[in-house]
């Protein structure tokens, strides 16, 4: 196997590029490299774990890294499978510096005996965006138009959309070549704003790549299988297929992907209306989540994409097949949730208004469902008035007399509207900056009410991320990268102290996994196996493990994070323990603890929490 990393560095302001090698050891990966190419360059950092093109399925993820424009500390997105394409150039990363004189399109091409020819192009961006299927979609169509017939093999096309221009929190976008077309199963480095980084702090719109580079990839199936039956008692299929069974079809649920499976069981866990569901009785939720979920949301989704099995994959094979489709709308958990029941939107065509013009937009999902949900309260509240946000309407925002599809259609209709304003910095809707600093400036003119119910966790001057889409306090954690799962999601009640210690262990784990380019949904296996993989190709076990919790402890010597600024996070927490004591906690003298605390003082219970959490990850992290 190859001892070095090869680093291909790109200066966008002249076009200049060369290469770096790191030695295997010192660094391991696309995480641990990429920090420090970004504290030396402030670089956009895009690769792939050592051991992408292998048999282990999952290990082509692409790793991108930074200092995010949105969370303002060093952020990791991964995007599924477009890792494959990019192990054809032969290199383990590319760092993009500087900024390009004009908006350009960066390629790399590489075939088997040459080096990799770098290009950057201009291009019209207004005009790309607007062609075909607009936006991102049509960039990813122009892009393989002009470029296309220069790769020998199908290439990958990285490309931004609007938001990125107008947000902090613009996405980076992908979907495999199928046919000489950009197929419909996009995925998305979509946490962090790294497309908003890539076109606005480096001038680069879109980044073509692809190669027949062939360099030694482990394929070995006999010896994979020996290892997983030392093991599992398995051969690696039949571990990967047991291993991935949520996310392709759970027979315990009777539906798949993490749409079906966690809408399945959210129960009375469901996030509505803005967060608003948390203030119901537990009763009333089972109730919204019957009527609303399991009768008409989630049944539409059965119907339509689990039963006739419209599934594929990122572009790697993989058991998986994780990619729920209805034509040309994919169908993930977190987007559906944040721009469906967190917005008010609980049917299918209704959502797929909504979250495929976000999708086309460029934007984090996540995000700006977290967004339009807390601007949407805003307007049902009378907080601020549709024409301060070049809206003209008022959305539905009560889960009483609710009508499941018309009302539905009205919030999404509301919520593109929104994103339509938010490119066009219509009314008060100036998102340059973030969603933090544009609730900090309305407040100051409209009151409290407006920072109040907005839901983000705070890092440094004005970093912001809306969290997670599960009601759990981990999501809400003081952690130095937040929005991902580099925390403990659990549904259980876990003492703060010990949540932050649990949320470290958690962050270490994620992170090997991230700097080897796994997919999480492997993590059932891979986070046991990677170090055993890279004892036997490496001989670097060891100090595989003790990279990843090196690399854990140095993102976290930056951690900058601010103790929750809206009352919205405070009762997050609250009734969320006041809803586990219902379940069967009414015996943990801990919980009634902090219960009664949150009682007696909302704000000094939120605090001492906060800072408990805090602690734990601290006092876990501190040796590294």
């Amino acid at each position: 196997m190859n001892p070095d990393l090869k680093v291909l560095v790109v200066d966008a302001c002249s076009g200049f590029y060369r290469m770096e090698r790191y030695r295997v050891g010192d660094f391991f990966g696309p995480v641990d490299l990429g920090l420090h190419l970004a504290g030396r360059y402030n670089s956009l950092n895009i690769g792939v774990g050592l051991l992408a093109g292998s048999i282990l399925p999952g290990s082509n993820r692409l790793v991108i890294t930074g200092f995010s424009p949105c969370w303002g500390g060093f952020f990791v997105s991964t995007m599924g499978g477009a890792g494959i394409v990019f192990d054809n150039l032969g290199i383990n990363l590319l760092c993009i510096r500087g900024t390009a004189p004009r908006t350009a399109i960066l390629r790399l091409n590489r075939s088997h005996a040459e080096e990799v020819d770098v290009r950057l192009a201009a291009v019209n961006l207004d005009a790309a965006w607007e062609a075909g299927r607009g936006g991102v979609y049509g960039l990813m169509d122009h892009a393989l138009e002009r470029y296309g017939a220069d790769y020998r093999e199908a290439p990958r096309i990285l490309a931004t959309g609007p938001a990125a221009l107008a947000t902090d929190f613009g996405a980076l976008v992908s979907a495999p070549v199928e046919n000489g077309k950009v197929s419909f199963v996009d995925t998305w480095a979509g946490r962090g704003g790294f497309g908003s980084k890539l076109l606005r702090e480096h001038g680069i719109a879109a980044v073509v790549y692809g190669g027949t580079y062939i360099d030694e990839d482990f394929k070995d199936r006999r010896v994979a299988d020996t290892w997983f039956e030392d093991r599992y008692r398995k051969r690696l299929a039949a571990k990967d297929l047991e291993a991935t069974t949520k996310y392709r079809f759970d027979p315990a649920f009777n539906t798949g992907g993490t749409l079906g499976v966690n809408f399945a069981g959210a129960g009375g866990s469901l996030l509505a209306f803005n967060y608003r569901s948390i203030y119901l009785e537990e009763g009333r939720r089972l109730d919204m989540h019957q009527r609303f979920i399991l009768d008409h949301y989630l049944r539409q989704f059965n119907e339509e994409t689990i039963a006739p099995k419209h599934q594929h994959t990122c572009g790697e094979p993989c058991a998986a097949v994780c990619k729920k489709m209805r034509g040309e709308y994919k169908k993930d958990f977190e987007p559906y949730q944040a721009m469906g029941p967190l917005c008010g939107v609980f049917d299918q065509r209704a959502a797929e208004l909504l979250t495929h013009h976000a999708d086309r937009c460029g934007f984090d999902a996540i995000s700006a469902g977290g967004v339009l949900a807390w601007l949407m309260e805003c307007l049902a509240e009378g907080l601020l008035d549709p024409g301060d946000l070049g809206v003209t309407q008022r959305p539905a925002f009560s889960p009483d007399g609710f009508g499941v599809e018309t009302d539905s259609m009205h919030n999404a209709s509301i919520g593109t509207a929104l994103l339509d304003a938010i490119i066009k910095r219509e009314g008060i809707l100036d998102l340059a900056e973030g969603a933090r600093r544009l609730c900090r400036r309305i407040s100051r003119d409209r009151g409290r009410g407006v920072l109040d119910c907005f839901l983000y966790t705070a890092f440094a001057r004005k970093g912001w991320m809306v969290p997670n889409q599960y009601w759990t306090p981990g999501v809400l954690s003081p952690m130095a990268v937040m929005g991902k799962y580099y925390m403990h999601y659990g549904k259980e009640f876990v003492p703060p102290r010990e949540l932050g210690r649990k949320n470290a262990e958690r962050f270490v784990h994620e992170l090997l996994m991230d700097n080897l380019g796994f997919c999480r949904f492997h993590r059932a296996w891979a986070e046991e196996m990677i170090p055993e993989i890279m004892g036997s190709l490496f001989g670097m076990k060891d100090a595989c493990v003790k990279n990843a919790a090196m690399t854990a402890g140095r993102i976290n010597s930056r951690n900058a994070s601010v103790f929750w600024e809206g009352s919205r996070a405070l009762d997050f927490i609250r009734t969320f323990l006041e809803r586990a004591r219902e379940a069967g906690g009414s015996k943990d003298p801990e919980l009634a603890k902090w219960i009664d605390f949150f009682d007696r003082d909302p704000w000094e219970a939120g605090l001492t929490f906060w800072y408990e959490v805090h602690k734990g990850i601290q006092e876990s992290l501190r040796e590294f």
